[in-house]
């Protein structure tokens, strides 16, 4: 089985890279987990959501151009 690692992906990034490092990990559309991410934020507690998105960004380490394959 493949050692898989949470990174963020510098590459393709809309802020931080944090929704398309947890695409990859998972191996989904990025576009769907950056989707959920602003409908949690709108439906919940959006400085709470704030705070997880930018405590991912801390402590997600970037993929420095890590090409898997």
């Amino acid at each position: 089985m493949k050692n898989k690692k949470l990174y963020r992906n510098t590459n393709d990034k809309m802020i931080a890279g944090v929704c398309a490092g947890i695409a990859d990990y998972f191996g989904i559309d990025k576009t769907i987990v950056r989707l959920i991410t602003v409908l949690i934020w709108i439906f919940s507690f959006f400085f709470t959501m704030i705070l997880v998105y930018f405590i991912c960004w801390i402590i997600i380490p970037p993929d420095n151009n890590i090409i898997d394959g």
